[in-house]
């Protein structure tokens, strides 16, 4: 391979596939490898650090955060996983996506300080430690860190948070994580710090997460307890294009009303309560005004999150991959209105609760464009169609050898009065949004 110096973004990225058998999906959770090289590369939390974590909605609560932030002023780095169409997605400044040359200077310097202990790295323990050097650099004055996976061994986990927030917790990571809800509340929880503000947005949080909370010491704020969100009376007609959050401070409530956020759907008022709770808990260090809240959840826009594409037939993108998530997408696109027919371009990968995923949408698609994901931890067209046929969804089944062929597939058959719902994976978003000649 070429010296460090002239590697491209595409030869680091294939370096850090080769640092594990599995590529990007090797895992191997603990934190005593990124500690080592954090340490080496004397990397030091300079600004305040919001860590998220959370089965769902973590993606749509960090890009409130970091919205929000950058219209308050502040120079806002957010570090989230995984990508859509490019890694440079992963690491953000301001909401714009790193460069090339700035992520390649920051592989380098990663490099270096692994050699130098003799550490070995995951693909994610390289590109986290390579995402603060970014940060760093720049000079930023605010981090948002999104958790790869569970909480208290992930890489992300390696940095102090000035307040924590865990998003909701559902089955999901079954085999890394623990066989149920508790376990994983407890895993989620390892993000929560002594004497920090620790948020958790899900309306009914597992015991031992709340037992972890208290058994460290952290400032807990639950949702419907210390903050929460109401929707106006459907008979208030003046109020029906807002929503109103609020949060306990001291003795007081704070109430605010606001504009539906930019991204769609009812669990969004959700994630925004929970960002805005966790911004009002370190107002002190990070202030941030109405003026740039307002505008910070109107702004706010993530791919793939009920993401609705202009036209005809209507498109839908979204990466929801589990039970919970896809429960999510369904009762969303209930409240689309009427369409004649429904093609799904699906494609999920193994490791997933498939069959509980797809269950959701049963009688609910008249026609399964299934797609075969490649890589380890893949399922196959086929599968999928077995999986449908078992448990008796409806609808057609057709299989495609990638998720820009069932795209193709569903955007050549569907008509003006159809509508086209992507999901189920990262990967399948992906695949769409390139048939389409889409940007993420």
């Amino acid at each position: 391979m070429s010296s460090p110096d002239a590697r491209t973004l595409a030869d680091w990225l294939a370096h850090l596939e080769s640092l594990h058998p599995k590529g990007q999906a090797g895992i191997e959770l603990g934190l005593t490898r990124i500690l080592q090289v954090k340490a080496a590369l004397g990397q030091r939390e300079s600004c305040p650090v919001i860590t998220v974590g959370g089965t769902n909605g973590k993606g749509s609560t960090c890009a409130y955060l970091e919205t929000i932030l950058d219209r308050a002023g502040y120079k806002v780095g957010c570090y989230s996983s995984p990508h859509i169409l490019a890694y440079n997605e992963r690491v953000r400044l301001n909401g714009v996506p790193a460069s090339d040359v700035a992520l390649c200077e920051a592989f380098a310097k990663v490099e270096a300080a692994r050699q130098a202990t003799g550490v070995a790295l995951t693909y994610f323990e390289f590109g986290t430690l390579a995402a603060w050097e970014v940060f760093a650099a720049a000079g930023v004055e605010a981090l948002v860190l999104e958790v790869g996976l569970g909480g208290r061994l992930d890489a992300v986990n390696a940095y102090e948070p000035d307040v924590s927030i865990v998003t909701g917790v559902a089955l999901d990571h079954t085999d890394w994580l623990g066989p149920d809800r508790e376990a994983i509340g407890f895993e989620k929880a390892g993000i929560y710090r002594a004497g920090k503000p620790a948020l958790c947005g899900d309306p009914q949080p597992p015991q031992r997460l709340l037992d972890r909370a208290a058994a460290i010491g952290a400032d807990l704020r639950l949702l419907g307890r210390d903050f929460g969100y109401e929707r106006p009376a459907a008979e208030a007609a003046e109020n029906r294009l807002q929503w109103r959050w609020w949060c306990r401070h001291g003795e007081q409530v704070i109430k605010r009303s606001l504009a539906y956020p930019g991204l769609r759907g009812p669990t969004q008022l959700l994630n925004a309560s929970v960002a805005l709770a966790a911004l009002e808990a370190i107002a002190d260090r990070l202030p941030v005004t109405m003026q740039a809240i307002r505008p910070g959840l109107i702004e706010t826009e993530l791919t793939g999150r009920f993401q609705v594409l202009p036209g005809k037939p209507a498109i839908v993108l979204d990466v929801g991959h589990n039970p919970q998530a896809v429960s999510v997408l369904a009762g969303n696109l209930g409240n689309m209105g009427f369409f004649d027919r429904t093609h799904a371009v699906v494609g999920m990968l193994a490791d997933k609760d498939i069959a509980g995923a797809l269950s959701v949408l049963k009688g609910r698609v008249d026609v399964w464009h299934l797609a075969s994901l490649s890589g380890p931890r893949a399922t196959t067209a086929e599968q999928l169609a077995e999986i449908i046929a078992t448990h008796v969804l409806g609808g057609e089944t057709v299989c495609h050898a990638s998720p820009e062929a069932a795209m193709q597939a569903a955007r050549s058959r569907a008509g003006e009065s159809d509508r086209i719902v992507a999901f189920g994976s990262f990967y399948t978003v992906a695949g769409a949004l390139r048939a389409l000649g889409r940007k993420a």
